[in-house]
């Protein structure tokens, strides 16, 4: 074996010890996440901090608590924008919501919320379509600052541009400028937005289902995962949701491959908007 090749073969081992290790320390569970999107991220991880080798990191995380919430950041992904991919939201507007206006309350999911961008997407959707009185969200996530960050909501200024491109784009009914005011460079989104929101620690990948929702959105999360954690997923969203309600995933997502696949119908296919069945 070469040099390189052994090298990369020690790399890869000191990757399994150090997620093995995240588990058993800390119970954040990462051995069912694809390993190519794992890798590139935890050897950004060791170069930005600083190490000459991912062991060097391992024992950091685990004999200083300050680690883990930093090793965290590179783990998981918070790149989103608001009405991101617009077409979805309009899909959720003019397709999806008709169904949710015949039921006397609601109940959202967003599992993955990342930094809340889909979130107040959907709050600032639901309160145009007047269903906001009647509906609780759900925001989850694994990781604590991107949770702090999402209850927070505020987002730099430079992005609202974009923000609100999308937002004309998913067909929005007022101006966004109607929900954040401007403070040194940053938008800061009303919180009456979150006055019906729960944030919540949650993991896909070794916690229990939420029950009776009527709109699980996840999207970009399950590209992450390998096919077994993928499936685990699908099956707490199947039992998650209520019979005929709906979930959405990214567009590079699908039901296609999962054991579950059988639980939902295409709702709107071209936008990965699925809905369960009766059964």
């Amino acid at each position: 074996m070469d040099a390189a090749l052994m090298a990369e073969n020690i790399e890869d081992i000191e990757i399994e010890l150090l997620l093995e290790a995240v588990y058993q320390h800390y119970h954040y569970d990462f051995r069912g996440y694809a390993r190519a999107s794992l890798k590139r991220r935890l050897l950004h991880a060791r170069k930005q901090l600083g190490y000459d080798s991912i062991s060097a990191m391992q024992s950091d995380v685990l004999h200083d608590r300050t680690m883990l919430p930093r090793l965290l950041n590179y783990l998981t992904v918070q790149v989103s924008e608001m009405f991101r991919d617009p077409s979805y939201f309009r899909a959720l507007r003019e397709k999806v919501i008709p169904h949710l206006r015949t039921y006397a309350s609601l109940k959202v999911w967003v599992a993955g919320c990342s930094n809340g961008e889909e979130l107040y997407s959907l709050a600032i959707l639901f309160r145009e379509e007047g269903l906001a009185h009647k509906t609780m969200f759900y925001a989850t996530d694994i990781n604590p600052n991107a949770l702090k960050a999402a209850e927070a909501g505020v987002y730099p200024l430079d992005r609202i541009r974009l923000f609100t491109e999308n937002h004309q784009q998913a067909g929005g009914l007022t101006s966004l400028s109607d929900y954040y005011t401007a403070d040194y460079g940053r938008a800061v989104f009303d919180k009456s937005l979150r006055n019906q929101v729960v944030f919540s620690d949650h993991s896909l990948v070794t916690d229990s289902v939420f029950g009776e929702m009527q709109l699980i959105s996840c999207r970009n999360v399950l590209i992450y995962f390998n096919r077994e954690l993928q499936n685990r997923a699908v099956g707490l969203f199947r039992d998650s949701l209520a019979r005929r309600g709906f979930l959405g995933l990214g567009s590079k997502e699908s039901l296609r491959f999962s054991e579950h696949a059988g639980a939902f119908s295409e709702f709107v296919s071209e936008e990965k908007i699925y809905q369960r069945g009766l059964t």
